[in-house]
C-alpha cells in the first residue's frame, strides 16, 4: 500500500511516499519552503500560491526517486501547522493571504473582548472562560488565537470580511483545494475553541459563536481526521502530477498525529517534539485543562481520545536564528577559524549536524551562559506576546560556542517547564519519546534527558513523526484496523537516552535561573515591546 502524506510545516513542506504493509517505510521525500512575511503590527501571513507551487513541485519529485508510479497511490492526506486562519470564498478561492498560528495583529480585539469584566483569570474575563471551560475545556486566552485573527479582519478589512463563505484551517483549505470540498476537521474546529467536545454534543457550539460574534454561516462542515473528505480533482491531478480520484482523507493538524507516530498511543504515555515549535504532549483518554498555564487537552485523531498538550512557539526556530546569526555570514561559516570547506559535507548531513558537534565542545551549563527561547511571545506556561529571547551572563572569556550551546540548553529549560507544568494535572511517563527534528541530534536528545531527568526514547522518521502518524491513520482506515493498536505495531524506539548524574547539579542550578529570568524581566518585556 502507498500513501502519499503532505507534512505542512511553518516555513516549509515535507511531501512523504510511504509503503505500509508489515512495517511503515518512508520511500521517498521532496521538500520545498515558502515564505512566512512577519509585520510590525504581530502579523504572520503566508501565500497560498507559494504554498501550492511547493505542493506540486514537491510531488513530481516523488516519483522522479522512487520506482513508483502515481496509478499505485492508494490515498493522500496532509498533517498541517494548526491554528491558522484563511477565508475563502464559494469557490475555495483564499480572500487574502492566510494568517500563521503566530499572527498575533488580534490584540487589541483579544483585549476588548477578553480584557473586560470584573473578574478576570489571567487576564481574561471569568464569565467567558466558564462559558468555554464547560464547553471544550479550553479558551481564547491568546491574541494569537485563531477566533481573533477572524475579528481582526472583520474590524479592519470590511470588504474582505463581508466576501467570506467559511473559515478554514491550513490543511482544511489545502484538502479543499485537491478534493473541491469545503470542509473542517474535528481537530482543528477544536483549535477554534468554538467546538463542543461534550458526548453527544460535539459540532460548533452556538452559544459560544453568539458570545464572540461569529457568523454561523462562516463555519464549514465538520468531519472527523479519519473520515475521505473527497477524491483528487482532474485540475489538481493534472496539477500535482498525479491521477484523479485518489481518495483524500480528512488530516489535520500536526498535533493530532505527532504521538501516533512516535508510537505514544496509551493513556500517559508522553512525547516532546522539537521542529520549528517544541512541546510537550501526554496521551489521554479524558479531558482536562490548566487555564493559568494555557494548557488543554486537544483532540486526538481517534475519537474519545486527547493530547494534553502544551507548546513552545519558537524551539527549532532559535536554532534556526542560530545558524542564521550566529554562525553563518556573508561568506562563510566561521566556528573555527577557517571557513567550513567541501570535507565538511563528507562527515556532516547538514549545518544543525556540525553545529551540534561543535556545542558538544562546551560542558554542560554553556558556561554559565542561559538563553530564553521566547523569540515570538509565549504561550506556555505563561501567556505574554511581549516575552522575547535573551542571552544572560555572558563574560568576557565566553565565545560563540558558548551561546549557541546555550540555544540548545534554553529549549531544553523550556520543555522540562512544560513538562512539570503538565505533571501538575496528568501523569506523564518515566520514559519519554523525542521527535522532531530535534531528536536526530544524539548531543540534543543527551541534553534533554539530562536537563529533564527523564529516559529519552528517538524513533525511526524522526523528522517525518507528523507524516508516519497520518500515514497510519489513512492505512487503518482503508483496511479497517485500530490506528493505536497499528502504531503500538509499527512504531518501535530505536535509541535510548540515559541521564547522567554528573550534570545534574549544573543544570539544576541554571534551571532555577531561567525561570527566574522570566519573573524578573516581564515588567522589562512590557516596557519595551508592549
Amino acid at each position: 500500500m502507498y500513501i502519499i502524506i503532505y507534512d505542512f510545516g511553518t516555513s516549509s513542506v515535507k511531501t512523504c511516499l510511504f509503503e505500509i504493509d508489515t512495517e511503515i517505510r518512508l520511500v521517498a521525500a521532496a521538500s520545498a519552503g515558502y515564505g512566512l512575511y512577519i509585520s510590525d503590527n504581530g502579523g504572520a501571513e503566508q501565500d497560498t500560491e507559494e504554498w501550492w507551487a511547493a505542493l506540486c513541485s514537491t510531488t513530481h519529485d516523488l516519483f522522479t526517486k522512487a520506482d513508483v508510479k502515481p496509478e499505485e497511490i492508494e490515498g493522500m492526506a496532509f498533517c498541517s501547522q494548526m491554528q491558522g486562519a484563511v477565508f475563502v470564498d464559494e469557490n475555495g478561492n483564499a480572500l487574502r493571504r492566510p494568517m500563521n498560528y503566530l499572527d498575533q495583529k488580534g490584540f487589541k480585539e483579544y483585549k476588548d473582548c477578553m480584557g473586560r469584566g470584573i473578574i478576570k483569570v489571567s487576564g481574561c474575563s471569568l464569565y467567558k472562560l466558564v462559558r468555554n471551560l464547560i464547553v471544550n475545556y479550553a479558551g481564547s486566552t491568546s491574541a494569537k488565537d485563531p477566533v481573533w485573527k477572524y475579528k481582526w479582519v472583520e474590524n479592519n478589512e470590511p470588504d474582505v470580511f463581508k466576501k467570506i463563505y467559511k473559515w478554514l484551517d491550513i490543511g482544511d483549505y489545502l484538502t479543499s483545494r485537491c478534493t473541491g470540498k469545503i470542509v473542517r476537521t474535528a481537530d482543528t474546529a477544536f483549535a477554534t475553541f468554538l467546538y463542543d467536545t461534550r458526548k453527544g454534543k460535539e459540532g460548533w457550539n452556538k452559544g459560544l459563536l453568539k458570545m464572540y460574534k461569529v457568523d454561523p454561516k462562516h463555519m464549514p462542515e465538520i468531519i472527523d481526521c479519519t473520515d475521505l473528505a473527497g477524491t483528487l480533482t482532474e485540475k489538481a491531478a493534472r496539477e500535482l502530477g498525479l491521477i484523479p480520484g485518489i481518495p483524500v482523507f480528512g488530516g489535520g493538524g500536526d498535533t493530532t498525529f505527532v504521538n501516533i507516530g512516535a508510537g505514544c498511543t496509551r493513556p500517559d504515555d508522553t512525547h516532546i517534539y522539537i521542529g520549528t515549535s517544541g512541546w510537550v504532549s501526554t496521551f489521554m483518554d479524558h479531558q482536562t485543562v490548566d487555564i493559568d498555564a494555557m494548557i488543554t487537552g486537544v483532540l486526538s485523531a481517534k475519537h474519545g481520545f486527547y493530547n494534553y498538550y502544551a507548546e513552545l512557539e519558537t524551539a527549532g526556530k532559535c536554532y534556526e536564528w542560530v545558524l542564521n546569526h550566529l554562525a553563518l555570514d556573508e561568506i562563510g561559516l566561521y566556528l573555527n577559524d577557517t571557513k567550513v570547506t567541501d570535507d565538511y559535507e563528507s562527515k556532516f548531513k547538514s549545518l544543525y549536524d556540525y553545529l551540534s558537534a561543535e556545542v558538544e565542545k562546551v560542558p554542560p551549563g554553556a558556561n554559565g551562559v542561559i538563553f530564553t527561547p521566547w523569540m515570538h511571545g509565549n504561550r506556555c506556561p505563561f501567556e505574554d506576546s511581549n516575552a522575547a529571547g535573551m542571552f544572560f551572563n555572558i563574560r568576557i572569556e565566553n565565545n560563540k560556542r558558548d551561546m549557541i550551546r546555550a540555544v540548545l540548553e534554553g529549549i531544553c529549560y523550556h520543555l522540562r517547564w512544560l513538562l512539570e507544568s503538565v505533571g501538575k494535572k496528568v501523569r506523564t511517563s518515566d520514559t519519554i519519546r523525542f521527535v522532531g527534528g530535534g531528536a536526530l541530534s544524539p548531543v540534543i536528545s543527551q541534553m534533554l534527558s539530562d536537563i529533564t531527568g527523564r529516559t529519552i526514547e528517538t524513533v525511526n522518521n524522526t523528522q517525518e513523526v507528523g507524516a508516519v502518524g497520518t500515514a497510519l491513520v489513512v492505512a487503518a482506515g482503508i483496511k479497517g484496523e485500530d490506528v493505536l493498536e497499528l502504531a503500538r505495531r509499527l512504531v518501535k524506539s530505536n535509541c535510548t537516552f540515559i541521564p547522567n548524574p554528573k550534570n545534574k547539579e549544573v543544570y539544576e542550578r541554571n534551571y532555577k535561573v531561567f525561570k527566574n529570568l522570566y519573573r524578573s524581566n516581564s515588567a522589562n518585556f512590557k516596557r519595551i515591546n508592549g
